[in-house]
């Protein structure tokens, strides 16, 4: 059996919810449920992280996650969504296949941002920004 999870739903041996499927991706409704609605969006390639694949499938996974968006927004009435994605353990990866949550927002305090610590200024930015140049 394929150690993956991940790949075990797209090949169909593993159950799970699956809302949207095509050539390259499917969809299917995350087991722990951030909000209603909370989806994953996987190439039905295995990839590990952002490291393995390459920027066209990327884009069909991203391509997945819009329309996934869509239909989450209408039939659900979602007023907004978040795209989250982490590769690696240190980012909270925790299945080692590359995937997009979408994630349904209903109202602005059902989840919590990381990233709400304080604000720096624009200088503090410079250094950094010349490194990555």
């Amino acid at each position: 059996m394929d150690p993956c999870v991940f790949c075990r739903i797209v090949a169909g041996t593993e159950p799970a919810e699956i809302i949207h499927s095509d050539d390259a991706s499917v969809a299917f409704l995350d087991i722990t449920q951030a909000t209603e609605g909370h989806t994953l969006v996987v190439p039905r390639r295995h990839r590990t992280d952002l490291t393995d694949i390459a920027p066209e499938e990327a884009a069909s996974v991203m391509s997945a996650a819009v329309r996934v968006s869509h239909r989450l927004r209408e039939r659900l009435r979602a007023p907004g969504i978040n795209l989250w994605h982490a590769s690696g353990e240190t980012a909270w990866q925790s299945v080692f296949h590359f995937h997009v949550h979408v994630v349904p927002r209903y109202t602005p305090t059902d989840l919590v941002p990381p990233w709400s610590g304080p604000e720096g200024s624009v200088e503090s930015l410079r250094a950094l920004g010349a490194k990555l140049r």
